[in-house]
């Protein structure tokens, strides 16, 4: 899944479009942050739709607040915050303004160069949980609201690889037990190994 030649960096339309829809073709995008002159990049295997008001597993079900602010702007934009006091989750925003909606990431597949010295190397590691991520990606609160669509230091890249929808699982969200009917939409995307 990993060498293609293609990089195009996906633009504010690309977010435009239903979360759900979103959601399912990030799978196979890949996350880019650049550090000075270092790049950390993985390819996106795993996220999770939030979308609405009547979403009660999304932060926009409680109205606009501080926090929520940035879910109500422009698609393309970075909205991360923190959770149990210690993660940092990273989401995108999608849709229309003043409609709050987002795509949780919550994993990827790093690419490490094979070393034939170590058979025990991975040339493939797996990143999977949201706070997992942002900690590896060394993202925080202070990338909160940067536009994706036209940052250079943060980004998501499409390099031309298409995802069958045979290789795709829908199940429900994570930790959304308190999200009463919602808790049950099958609004998390995986990429299938």
């Amino acid at each position: 899944m990993f060498g293609n030649q293609i990089k195009i960096k996906l633009k504010r339309e690309f977010f435009e479009r239903k979360t759900l829809v979103v959601a399912r073709e990030l799978l196979g995008k890949y996350l880019i942050h650049r550090i000075g002159t270092k790049i950390i990049s993985g390819m996106i295997t795993e996220t999770e739709a939030y979308h609405g008001f009547r979403d009660l597993a999304s932060h926009a079900s409680r109205g606009r607040t501080k926090r929520t602010e940035i879910m109500f702007g422009p698609a393309g934009h970075a909205y991360i915050y923190l959770i149990y006091g210690m993660y940092y989750c990273l989401n995108v925003v999608t849709e229309r303004e003043e409609y709050p909606a987002a795509v949780l990431i919550r994993g990827v597949e790093i690419d490490q160069k094979s070393n034939l010295k170590n058979k025990n190397f991975k040339s493939k590691i797996k990143i999977d949980g949201p706070g997992k991520l942002t900690r590896h990606f060394q993202i925080d609160k202070n990338l909160n609201g940067i536009d994706v669509t036209a940052s250079r230091e943060l980004w998501i890249e499409d390099r031309g690889l298409r995802i069958p929808s045979r290789s795709i699982k829908r199940t429900p969200r994570i930790g959304i037990d308190y999200a009463g009917p919602y808790k049950d939409k099958k609004w998390r995307f995986i990429l299938k190994p």
